[in-house]
């Protein structure tokens, strides 16, 4: 069972609010599926969140549910699980709600689907909340400190083709962007982690071709596990020469120990934290202190409400934060929220080409200027959802 820390819920939540007298009317799930460009036209899946006010005022919310299965389910489970929770409640008790879902998933677990379906709904909430209140929503997370937040321009390696990826990168520098990563590989027999020389090649030729001001990141498919401690921290060692911002998932995610021992040993900093789903699992990947920059995911950690614990966490312990936001624009929205109302929000991913749930989804895509993505002074999570692009993309 899981235990989140309740010594004083919404203690972050806590904006000067005038009442506001509706009720919950609807909720609606949409699984979605659309070709992914930045994997060569892959198929990934979202499942959005529709909650509408009995005054009509509707909120949108996204979980990264990645696969056709998990999608479908995370309907289910919102549909048959959480609707019943929510409808008929004041959209603007976001943190309660949030904490009654936690407790009605405690024998099947606040992880996977459930998190899927809790991140959705939550997400929705809060941009409902902040057009009942005429606020952006970093504004009720406790404040907005930021205006505008790093870009990184994020893609998947292409371990078989040097000059297609060199090219990409080249493009990057010429948009504006100031951090750029890539990670793992087109193909699941040919990523980054798994040949050393081949590694060392291709961030040396990354490195040469954008020039030693702008700041990077290799992704390793730690998940899969290619390399064990001592591997790792020979090959932190023999990238170190080209100034990594951070190396992410060097480790397999529940290796906490072994974080711990890489990061005694090593000068490069170490991003983990995209496999955690709560406040609770975050707590321990912190204490482990083999952590420098904590990944969070709005679509998969249990919403903003989770993203803003765990954010609370890290700023006690020191550790910057940045997010995991690779799927809609809905997605980018919330991270640009929850990256805005911390000090120790650092950046996000952003997909640097058009696909079509960044770019069809909305009618305000998000376009990054200088390297940068700023904040829209708009209530809500600031972006207009396109309906029938929902319909277009809906399955099931």
């Amino acid at each position: 069972m899981v235990a989140f820390l309740e010594t004083d819920p919404g203690r972050r939540f806590q904006p000067q609010e005038e009442t506001v007298e509706q009720m919950i009317k609807s909720i609606e799930a949409y699984p979605l599926i659309a070709p992914e460009p930045h994997y060569r036209g892959a198929e990934r899946c979202v499942t959005l969140a529709r909650i509408e006010t009995d005054d009509g005022v509707v909120g949108w919310g996204e979980a990264i549910s990645q696969f056709p299965e998990a999608a479908l389910a995370s309907k289910t489970l919102i549909d048959r699980g959480f609707a019943p929770i929510v409808l008929g409640r004041d959209p603007v008790d976001v943190v309660p709600l949030w904490h009654e879902m936690c407790r009605y998933a405690y024998w099947f677990g606040v992880e996977g689907i459930a998190a899927f379906a809790i991140s959705a709904i939550d997400m929705a909430l809060w941009d409902l909340k902040g057009k009942l209140l005429g606020q952006p929503v970093a504004k009720l997370l406790g404040g907005q400190l930021k205006d505008e937040i790093p870009a990184m321009a994020s893609i998947i390696f292409d371990m078989d083709d040097l000059d297609w990826t060199l090219n990409e990168f080249r493009g990057f520098v010429e948009q504006g962007y100031r951090i750029a990563k890539a990670g793992w590989g087109m193909k699941p027999d040919s990523l980054f982690g798994e040949d050393r020389e081949r590694d060392v090649r291709y961030v040396r030729e990354v490195r040469a071709a954008v020039g030693p001001e702008m700041s990077l990141v290799v992704d390793v498919p730690g998940a899969r596990g290619p390399w064990d401690v001592p591997t790792a921290i020979r090959r932190f060692k023999e990238l170190e020469e080209f100034d990594l911002r951070w190396i992410e998932q060097p480790l397999p995610p529940a290796d906490l120990k072994g974080h711990t021992r890489l990061r005694a040993a090593v000068c490069t900093p170490i991003g983990t934290g995209e496999d955690e789903w709560s406040p609770e699992t975050y707590q321990r990947v912190i204490e482990s202190e083999g952590v420098d920059v904590l990944q969070l995911d709005p679509g998969r950690c249990l919403g903003l409400t989770g993203c803003r614990e765990v954010l609370d966490l890290a700023e006690a312990a020191g550790v910057k934060c940045s997010a995991h936001s690779w799927s809609s624009a809905l997605n980018t929205a919330a991270s640009l929220h929850f990256l805005a109302s911390s000090t120790n929000g650092d950046t996000l991913d952003l997909k640097p080409h058009e696909s079509p749930l960044q770019h069809e989804l909305v009618e305000d895509p998000w376009v990054q200027e200088d390297g940068m993505l700023a904040l829209r002074d708009r209530p809500g999570l600031g972006v207009t959802v396109r309906e029938e692009i929902v319909d277009k993309y809906s399955f099931g």
